[in-house]
């Protein structure tokens, strides 16, 4: 094993054993922050209970601290449709209602305001928006919709923009004969291999994003690149908080080797035909696209 792969996969064996496993797809995972720094979510009384409903804060925002997990129940709320559309923030009340500085609550509402959820305009206050003002593509939004009441249109979503981006990806990269870029993505389905025979989930996940990002780069196309952050958001949502997309399986380790030949040979249908077939790999997206070609 490569001193890359060696020291990747034991990075992953010390990573935060709070992860959501298998079978906790469906819910929130909220993990307690230490002492002071937990943002609180009291029961309510009065019209507006439904600001006291979140408590549920996803893996993904631990070590944020009050900021951080202030924009996660916020955004959380707003996206699973308990803030509605045209609804009033009154700043004053949500320091108040969750223990924090209006500093907090102001710097959580410009995020959330840069995400497109809430507008902030004087004399009128801060409103939730309408989904369609949304920035979609936003990471965080993607997973809060992807644990959400909106979670099957979610990732049906995600698989049809995997099926758009990477199959090109996958094609352009064939024509760039990058020695260091092909050596860490074989570097990625060894650690794959090996993460696989020891049953270490974590592992295959992070190498499996690897491999992911370093091919849209190898790419060389900037727009696409751009877009990889859409990948690694459908890699984290689509199977579960651990596993990814790309669950640990020799079939998937196999496909992924399969476009490594295809770029090592250069081949640009042969990496585009095997991609497809990665992905096609899983129910979800065999729902929304066709089979792959035969080249």
């Amino acid at each position: 094993m490569s001193t890359l792969a060696h020291t990747m996969m034991t990075a992953a064996r010390s990573v935060d054993p709070g992860l959501a496993g298998p079978g906790e797809l469906d819910r929130y995972p909220f993990a307690e922050a230490p002492g002071a720094e937990r943002v609180a979510s009291p029961v309510w009384d009065g019209a507006d209970t439904d600001l006291g409903r979140v408590g549920r804060r996803s893996a993904g925002s631990r070590g944020r601290g009050l900021h951080g997990q202030l924009v996660q129940q916020l955004g959380q709320m707003i996206v699973s449709g308990d803030l509605g559309a045209d609804r009033p923030l009154v700043p004053e009340e949500i320091g108040q209602r969750f223990e924090v500085s209006r500093t907090v609550v102001r710097e959580s509402l410009r995020v959330l305001e840069a995400k497109g959820l809430v507008s902030a305009r004087p004399n009128v206050g801060t409103r939730v928006r309408p989904v369609s003002d949304w920035n979609l593509l936003d990471p965080d939004i993607i997973e809060w919709r992807a644990f959400g009441p909106s979670r099957d249109d979610q990732r049906r979503e995600l698989a049809e923009l995997r099926w758009t981006i990477e199959p090109l990806a996958a094609r352009l990269a064939a024509g760039h004969g990058r020695e260091d870029v092909q050596q860490r993505l074989t570097d990625m389905v060894e650690i794959m291999g090996h993460a696989l025979a020891q049953g270490d989930a974590i592992t295959f996940a992070r190498a499996d994003a690897e491999f992911h990002n370093l091919l849209i780069q190898l790419a060389g196309n900037r727009m696409l690149e751009h877009l990889s952050g859409i990948v690694s958001a459908a890699l984290q949502v689509s199977g579960s908080p651990v596993t990814g997309c790309d669950r640990p399986t020799e079939a998937s380790i196999a496909h992924h080797g399969r476009i490594l030949e295809a770029l090592a040979a250069g081949d640009a249908n042969a990496a585009e035909a095997a991609m497809r077939q990665l992905l096609t790999v899983h129910p979800e997206v065999e729902r929304v696209v066709p089979a792959p070609r035969e080249h």
